[in-house]
């Protein structure tokens, strides 16, 4: 269940309910958003190796952090061993906590190259890239995995003693294929098997957590070392915090209209301050209608905001938008 601290080697994190990389989503803005309420780590969206190290600048903007958002993960991906190792020096110099393989995307712009959750097919090549990693640095090195390429190969308990061999401090196992994409329920028996094969190497459950309950039922099924949330803190950053009081106290907590209405504002100002006006028209037709789920008399306002011509226009929208319709 809960702990607090939760370590990954010797580094010392504040829980363990983490945050993790979602790509196109957790850019410097939403991470400023999770960060303040206290999640015992973030990731930074996922960069590729190759783009890495040959520099290119909109990978390493994809990197910035705040010293406020410590700590901090890093997620890199490709398929290339001789490129672990340069890639994680390059991470650990930026000053970043922790360091993630990703074995799990399952887009095809990510797989075709055997990267992603290509790799579950050759679990031989994860442990040479893990152990490439984790001889580069001294930071903790984690991998993130689905738990197979489709059901007629469940292999999460075989990367498991692989990524352990590797010298990882932590598996995260999402509880779906490959094959399923984000479709149908995730599957945690398998993170459980994981978890009993492991020995030293923490075991950290996906898939299905949305909100304290289903938390305490991932950790109750799986006996997972620690949760990774992920689409559940889009429009809810609070998640992370709302888990941890719920399992220490058995209260669940209470979120009104005016907790989303506030998060929204928080988060534009973000928005506005890191990005361009283009660029953050585009993600404020993104992150808007996370907040207003469950809202009665919100389509209109995603709509108006999506249709906006302006910046000014969008803000206009929601400006005018009454929360007090808000049902959460």
């Amino acid at each position: 269940m809960i702990q607090t601290p939760f370590f990954l080697g010797s580094t010392k994190l504040p829980s363990n309910i983490l945050c993790a990389p979602l790509a196109g989503c957790s850019d410097f803005p939403f991470r400023m958003m999770t960060s303040s309420y206290g999640p015992g780590l973030i990731y930074c969206e996922m960069t590729k190796m190759d783009a890495l190290v040959r520099n290119d600048a909109g990978t390493f903007r994809m990197l910035d952090f705040a010293e406020s958002m410590h700590p901090i993960g890093a997620q890199i991906c490709g398929s290339k061993p001789e490129l672990a190792a340069p890639c994680a020096k390059i991470i650990e110099d930026l000053g970043f906590d922790v360091l993630d393989l990703n074995c799990g995307c399952p887009v095809d712009k990510v797989t075709k190259d055997g990267s992603g959750s290509a790799l579950l097919k050759n679990p031989e090549k994860i442990g040479d890239i893990l152990a490439n990693m984790v001889a580069a640095v001294k930071i903790p090195v984690t991998v993130k995995i689905r738990i197979g390429w489709d059901a007629t190969e469940i292999i999460a308990t075989k990367i498991t003693e692989i990524a352990e061999q590797a010298g990882a401090k932590a598996i995260c196992i999402h509880g779906r294929t490959r094959a399923q994409g984000y479709t149908g329920p995730a599957k945690w028996g398998p993170i459980f098997d994981a978890k009993c094969v492991a020995k030293q190497i923490k075991v950290i459950a996906n898939g299905d957590i949305f909100d304290p309950l289903s938390a305490a039922r991932a950790f109750a099924e799986t006996k997972a070392d620690a949760l990774l949330l992920a689409r559940g803190t889009m429009g809810q950053p609070w998640l992370a915090h709302d888990i941890r009081c719920y399992l220490e106290t058995g209260v669940l907590p209470k979120r009104t209209s005016e907790d989303f209405r506030h998060a929204l504002s928080l988060h534009i100002e973000h928005l506005l301050a890191y990005q361009h006006e283009q660029k953050a028209l585009c993600d404020l037709r993104r992150i808007t209608p996370w907040y207003l789920r469950g809202c009665v008399g919100a389509k209109h306002v995603r709509e108006s905001v999506n249709h906006a011509a302006t910046l000014t226009e969008a803000l206009e929208h929601i400006r005018l938008f009454t929360w007090e319709e808000v049902l959460t």
